[in-house]
């Protein structure tokens, strides 16, 4: 077994380790090739025409017509050639460049045979391939995430005791480092995933450490960059980085070379080919070069000095777009700008789709390449991504779709409590953003008020979605077993009055709030709560396909509150005018069958959606034929759709297969933008996911709680490119992961199917008859609804008060 998280793997492997690492490899990357190519050849997407890049004339052709090698030869791997030439497609010299940082990092560990091979796979055509050079004790260079190797290999495993500490441009930093090593002595050295939050198990492929000449014969043909980060510590270690670098580029061809040492650019500036691109790379403005001891605040005012150097420069992202304190985007810089007209190209890092990025962007890391390429107004020349299909989506199918109208076919964008992802649920500012977002339909969960008023709120329990603890109210908690097992505090216990009241706010929700991701904090508590009514009206007056309503807990409402909820929704609706229309069309959904059935009876208009229940893979026919007595569509779970281990897919569930067999219409939900929130099979980036969905299940809708994801998916260019959609944008082959993981004993827990769906799933008894209105516990008006607290619901509630009294008591 392995060592240490972030170490990696022992040091006894030798050679031996790499060589059946890398035919293990050759297989699975051949499945992974077929997976992305679909035996087509992929012509590339119809790009803008016109990006705002510097484009300069004569500048490098992103997509070069040769063949070229998979990057491993020896793996038995090709990739075909009309997946990195432009042969058939369209050249486009002005479209941003994609730059994978140490390959497709964000899941192999960087620098390794996985990730360059699978960014030259799911990556844009002409995808320049980044190595970090480092230089070893007897001059070699390898590829190598950081020059200190204890979180990004197994160094400390292989060498305990050969731990230093050294000043790097005026830093001590301790660890291990290349230059104490020679090229065989790292050969018993394996790359390890460096980002702590990221799956290790690639870590047990015992990728080995690149050779950087080898690195450059086997990717021979694709575009490179080189990044000389510390040449300065190696002069002083009496290593020569210039030789290194002159010597490798006169040899083979090196497309860009950068480094934040401007002074190790202009000495190897006469040198290079003519084709080679130097870049300065910039770091935080209060640090130094130095090589010329000029902070690099103080460089930005003197870009036409670097210009008669390099040709372009490397900046952080917070260059062009600053952050506040609170994780919010400031307007953005003028560097762009500045450095086109200085005549640099600029290429914007540290892009990834598993970092916060700033609120503004909603967990959406294809919408914050946007705002790099096109929606800010100008776009940078390229950008370094450690998940590069992301980049490349964004500049192949997303950009400058302002013009593109809304679509209202399928599959449908269904708001989940409005735009919940950006705004507290069910609030005004919700459903407007969701309405301006491009959703088709916006969505109410009905809840009763204790004096009977409909509501939208997106649960029963005002805790879960309101500030209600820290009110007045907070004295109203108790349990109501046939809604929770725990204490609540419930829509039935305040009046719409209440709960429209300043005294109580709304409450964003944070469905993944124990990895700490909070969302659009400035707007916690914002917003106004609507009654039903005022939804209708809504939607009434807007460009929408029509409404969902969502009806639960209809059996309590009926027995203890009194209120049939069916017949007040059905009285709402006919109220607001949709009896008399065509033009909206309304959902009911619900998880509870009995509700259906009697709008079946009913003979309602409404088309019906069954919720189906959770925890089943697969359905019987029986238990479909039920379905489609009382229900027009299905809405599955997204976790009823896989089988997931350790957040890997490890099997795709026939529940899908089963429902469309059956002619039944499948909405998914709920859909997240939060990289946590979806399995590791889709790379944090929930336009893979929804993208899997469309192409692979023929969706009537997609319920989410970010619409202006899944309504942007819909506008892209892309796929309706039939054989010649990019790779990047055809569905990845879902479990590909953890069976490549079965060749390295790491794959994630085995785990047993599902269980199946059967009639008794699915069959409730019928609702129960409405209890009068003036049952005990409560009257209409009051603050403590009908069915409300008993002396056996507040028993527990009350002791514990009197614990607490006689304890202060004590305590004085």
């Amino acid at each position: 077994m392995r060592g240490s998280r972030g170490c990696g793997g022992g040091g006894g492997g030798g050679a031996g380790g790499g060589e059946v690492a890398a035919a293990a490899f050759a297989a699975v990357l051949l499945c992974c090739v077929m997976a992305l190519v679909g035996g087509a050849a992929a012509q590339g997407p119809r790009l803008p025409s016109v990006y705002k890049t510097l484009n300069e004339p004569g500048s490098l052709m992103r997509f070069g017509p040769s063949k070229i090698s998979s990057g491993f030869g020896h793996l038995g791997v090709v990739i075909s050639e009309q997946m990195l030439s432009n042969e058939g497609g369209t050249a486009i010299s002005d479209a941003p460049l994609v730059v994978a940082k140490g390959g497709f990092s964000g899941v192999f560990p960087d620098s390794s045979q996985g990730a360059y091979s699978y960014a030259l796979i799911a990556s844009a055509l002409g995808t320049a391939l980044w190595c970090d050079v480092q230089l070893t004790k007897d001059g070699f260079g390898v590829c190598l995430r950081d020059i200190n190797m204890q979180n990004c290999t197994s160094i400390a495993e292989a060498y305990p005791a050969r731990k230093r500490t050294y000043v790097v441009d005026g830093v001590r930093k301790t660890g291990w480092f290349a230059s104490d090593f020679t090229i065989a002595e790292l050969q018993s050295v394996f790359l390890t995933q460096a980002i702590w939050s990221r799956t290790d198990r690639f870590d047990y492929a015992e990728y080995p450490i690149f050779n950087v000449t080898d690195f450059l014969s086997a990717v021979k043909g694709a575009s490179i960059w080189l990044n000389v980060q510390h040449p300065t510590f190696y002069t002083q270690r009496g290593l020569n980085m210039r030789s290194y670098i002159l010597s490798v580029q006169k040899g083979l061809s090196v497309d860009y070379i950068s480094s934040p040492e401007l002074g190790f650019l202009q000495s190897i500036s006469a040198r290079v080919g003519r084709k080679t691109k130097l870049a300065f790379s910039f770091l935080d403005k209060n640090l130094s070069d130095y090589s010329i001891n000029r902070t690099y605040g103080s460089l930005l005012s003197n870009l036409t000095f670097i210009k008669s150097i390099a040709s372009g420069i490397v900046v952080p992202k917070s260059y062009i777009w600053q952050v506040t304190n609170d994780n919010y985007l400031l307007s953005s810089t003028s560097i762009v700008t500045e450095a086109h007209d200085a005549g640099l190209e600029i290429y914007a890092s540290d892009f990834a789709n598993d970092r916060i990025i700033p609120y503004n962007y909603s967990y959406d890391p294809l919408a914050e390449y946007l705002s790099f390429i096109s929606d800010g107004g100008f776009s940078v020349d390229g950008v370094l991504s450690e998940h590069p299909i992301t980049a490349s989506e964004a500049i192949g199918c997303f950009a400058d779709l302002n013009s593109r109208k809304t679509d209202h076919g399928q599959p449908l964008v269904i708001s989940h409590n409005g735009a919940s992802g950006d705004y507290p649920d069910c609030t005004d500012l919700a459903y407007h953003s969701a309405i301006n977002d491009g959703a088709d339909f916006i969505d109410c969960p009905v809840q009763v008020t204790s004096d009977g008023v409909l509501i939208c709120m997106s649960s029963i329990n005002l805790l879960d979605t309101t500030d209600v603890q820290t009110t007045p109210f907070s004295s109203l908690t108790y349990t109501v077993q046939e809604i929770q097992s725990t204490p609540g505090i419930f829509t039935f216990n305040l009046t719409w009055a209440n709960i429209s009241s300043s005294t109580l706010k709304p409450k964003i929700s944070s469905p993944v709030s124990q990895y700490y991701l909070v969302r659009n904090p400035r707007y916690t508590n914002q917003g106004k709560f609507l009654k039903l009514s005022d939804f209708l009206a809504i939607v009434m007056d807007k460009n929408l396909s029509g409404v969902m309503i969502t009806i639960e807990n209809a059996a309590f409402v009926a027995e203890s509150l009194g209120i049939d909820i069916v017949d007040n929704v059905n009285t709402a609706l006919s109220a607001a005018g949709y009896d008399n229309q065509t033009t909206k069309e309304v959902l009911i959904q619900s998880k509870d069958s009995a509700v259906l059935v009697k709008l079946k009876q009913q003979k309602t208009r409404c088309k019906l959606v069954y919720t189906l229940p959770l925890g089943f893979g697969d359905a019987s026919n029986s238990s479909l034929k039920d379905i489609k007595k009382f229900a027009d569509a299905v809405a599955v779970d997204r976790n009823s759709v896989f089988t997931l281990s350790a957040d890997f897919i490890i099997r795709q569930n026939n529940l899908m297969k089963d429902l469309q067999s059956a002619g039944l219409p499948v909405y998914a939900q709920v859909f997240r933008n939060e990289f946590v929130a979806q399995p590791l099979d889709f790379f944090g980036d929930e336009t893979v996911e929804i993208n899997y969905y469309v192409q692979s299940f023929n969706l009537s809708g997609i319920i989410t709680d970010f619409p202006k994801t899944v309504s942007r998916y819909k506008k892209n260019t892309c796929t309706a490119l039939g054989q010649d959609m990019p790779n990047y944008m055809l569905p990845v082959e879902v479990g590909g992961l953890a069976q490549f993981l079965v060749s390295f004993k790491s794959q994630p827990p085995s785990l047993p199917p599902m269980p199946t769906m059967n009639d008794s799933s699915v069959e409730e008894p019928p609702l129960p008859p409405v209890a009068p209105r003036n049952v005990p516990g409560g009257s209409p008006g009051s603050t403590t609804a009908p069915g409300a607290p008993s002396d056996a619901h507040t028993a527990p509630v009350s002791t514990g008060m009197l614990l607490v009294m006689v304890f202060t008591a004590l305590l004085i």
